[in-house]
């Protein structure tokens, strides 16, 4: 697996457009977009980020009518429409491409990348894991944490690499198991958590705070 490059760092990106001064992302959702619905309400149009397109691998997808309802461009990228994942992903990422975004956000898209589209925004991709990472990594990770008998999981922010949940890691939080085990109530809390961790990671990361550790790549440094 080949480390992100050396010296990454995320001061805003160049835009063609010299009227946008904000923090450009991408966000690929493929559920209702409960997370993208926290980006929008605690960040986007305030000046320092602005979402400036969604991506989804579903045409019904509910993150999709979130972001047209905030006027945000939206596209959609179905396995069917493409002879394989690499060209659906080749087509993907020109379409993020076309929107200078310093950052592409991962927002419950629930396909895996090929490793041409993680090289291409290598060190620009994110995503929200509910566990502790490198606990619980993949698949179902409440479900796994409860079988487990876990008595405390989380939620964490990772940069992507080509690995399943391997990349370093940006922000975590615990989340306590529920007494009574119930599923659902810990579902609630983990996405109470991710609502308010992915604003705030990637807020650090619009503000130049995180970049990866040039000594070590697979963790993040992260400045006052």
């Amino acid at each position: 697996m080949a480390p992100p490059p050396p010296n990454i760092s995320f001061a805003k990106r160049p835009c063609e457009d010299a009227r946008v001064s904000a923090f450009r992302i991408v966000v690929l959702a493929s559920g209702s977009g409960t997370n993208l619905q926290a980006i929008l309400d605690r960040l986007h149009g305030q000046g320092l980020v602005e979402v400036v397109g969604v991506g989804s691998d579903k045409p019904g997808a509910g993150a999709l009518e979130r972001a047209a309802r905030a006027g945000v461009d939206t596209a959609v990228f179905p396995a069917d429409a493409y002879p394989d994942r690499m060209g659906r992903d080749a087509a993907m990422g020109d379409w993020v491409e076309s929107h200078h975004p310093g950052l592409v956000v991962l927002a419950g898209y629930m396909q895996l990348l090929t490793e041409p589209f993680v090289a291409r925004f290598a060190g620009r991709i994110v995503n929200i894991h509910p566990a502790l990472l490198p606990s619980f990594p993949g698949l179902d990770a409440i479900g796994q944490a409860l079988e487990a008998g876990a008595e405390e999981t989380g939620v964490t922010v990772h940069f992507v690499d080509e690995g399943i949940d391997t990349g370093p890691v940006i922000l975590q939080r615990r989340v306590p198991v529920p007494v009574g085990r119930e599923r659902g109530v810990l579902e609630a809390a983990v996405h109470n958590v991710e609502h308010e961790l992915y604003p705030e990671a990637i807020r650090m990361i619009a503000e130049g705070r995180v970049r990866i550790d040039p000594s070590d790549p697979r963790k993040v440094a992260i400045d006052d």
